[in-house]
């Protein structure tokens, strides 16, 4: 397990601002320039708000980075947590089909699948 990865993830999602849900989740994102973290962020104006994962890649990209090696995300749940649709195909955009994904909770690692697995066939530009 991600040490790193898993701490900041779980120190992020107290930071989450879900007072409509009150389900709360971090997300921590590893490159070449160091971790980035992200947590949701809801909005009255549904569907507006913004999920972990697209906090921490936008975090990422901001500090000049745009490839990510390894994904963790966190969330207190009594299932894993895996990315909704449309932050897999913002995983799948700035990760190889091979980069491993962890799913957490407080006991730790839940799961762990590669981008691909989440996103089979995903749609890409490229």
């Amino acid at each position: 397990m991600s040490q790193d990865l898993f701490e900041a993830a779980r120190a992020v999602r107290d930071n989450a601002h879900a007072p409509y849900s009150g389900f709360r989740v971090g997300a921590a994102i590893r490159s070449k320039s160091g971790i980035h973290v992200g947590c949701n962020v809801e909005n009255a104006s549904f569907p507006e708000g913004v999920c972990a994962e697209g906090g921490a890649i936008t975090s990422m990209v901001a500090a000049g980075d745009k490839e990510i090696l390894e994904v963790l995300v966190y969330a207190d749940a009594d299932t894993p947590v895996a990315p909704c649709g449309g932050c897999r195909q913002k995983l799948a955009e700035f990760a190889g089909p091979d980069v491993k994904v962890s799913l957490a909770g407080p006991e730790g690692i839940r799961a762990v699948m590669t981008v691909a697995e989440l996103l089979p066939s995903s749609f890409s530009l490229k």
